[in-house]
């Protein structure tokens, strides 16, 4: 089996021969004039054979040099047009969005119509799932995740941050009367495992009461808990946008705490389709500065 030559070496017999010059194939291939001279060297020494002869202050390929330099092309040309098929493939295909359940269903879904509109031209597949998809085994592109922006292996953007707020609902707040944040204390709180009314209470210099009521494991059911008028939830702020809006949920009081978490958009560096997930990232960008405004505590 016949050993091919390094590369470039081959590459800088290519452009030598091209150019009559191993100064005009180095200024081509970003290199030094000697290292243009070491690979051919390099080449002639592998071949047994001499590639060029100096003719004043032109390098002359030989005949047999010539020939394998035109062959060199014509594989350099099969190259780049496979490499074009490539990168062409890559606008063709979908771009793998992961998303979770909450982040789409309370922030994402009004969002939907616009997304589509402003990204038209995107071939998007959203996935939906509850684990944190992997990059390399699952074909997922980009992914928006909920953390504290540590993701071994992966580039992540800040989209937005978030804060805790009290949350009921319209009619319990009439019937409970909250004035003040100390008035939570006896009113019927409902718990999430991960984000005890403590951070809440604490930030607040107030005493935590006793935990009691029902706790939850998913914040979509809290928050409906919520809404049904069965207590005050301790809410993030990105998954009450709409609720708020629309009036199932109301503040008793504007009083919020920074959150440590946040959402962040979580992308390969190495990845096929940066132009695609770049677009994808100023998008998303642009509708969270509305939430980001929103999210600041204000002052006490």
């Amino acid at each position: 089996m016949i050993r091919l030559p390094p590369f470039f070496a081959l590459r800088a017999l290519e452009a030598a021969a091209r150019h009559c010059s191993y100064s005009g194939a180095a200024r081509e291939l970003a290199v030094t004039h000697g290292a243009i001279s070491q690979q051919i060297r390099r080449l002639e020494a592998e071949l047994g054979a001499r590639l060029f002869e100096r003719r004043g202050n032109t390098m002359v390929p030989t005949p047999e040099a010539r020939r394998l330099a035109g062959e060199v092309a014509r594989g350099l040309d099969v190259l780049k047009n496979a490499v074009a098929e490539f990168a062409a493939a890559a606008e063709r295909d979908p771009l793998v969005v992961s998303l979770d359940a909450q982040f789409s269903a309370r922030w994402l879904t009004s969002r939907l119509p616009r997304m589509l509109a402003d990204l038209a031209a995107e071939s998007l597949e959203l996935r939906v799932e509850e684990r944190v998809a992997n990059f390399t085994t699952d074909g997922v592109d980009v992914a928006v995740r909920y953390g504290a922006g540590r993701w071994p292996g992966a580039e992540a953007a800040p989209l937005f941050s978030e804060t805790l707020t009290p949350v009921c609902s319209p009619d319990l707040l009439t019937r409970l009367d909250l004035k003040t944040p100390a008035d939570l204390a006896s009113a019927p709180l409902l718990h999430h495992g991960h984000r005890p009314w403590s951070l809440w209470f604490r930030e607040l210099g107030l005493e935590t009461p006793t935990p009691s009521g029902m706790v939850f494991e998913d914040s979509t059911m809290l928050l409906e808990a919520a809404a049904q008028g069965m207590g005050v939830a301790l809410a993030r702020s990105a998954l009450i946008e709409q609720d708020l809006r629309t009036g199932r949920l109301v503040r008793p009081f504007d009083r919020r705490v920074a959150s440590e978490l946040g959402y962040w958009v979580v992308w390969r560096s190495d990845s096929r389709k940066l132009r695609r997930i770049a677009a994808l990232r100023a998008w998303l960008s642009t509708e969270a500065s509305e939430t980001r405004g929103a999210e600041s505590p204000p002052s006490p």
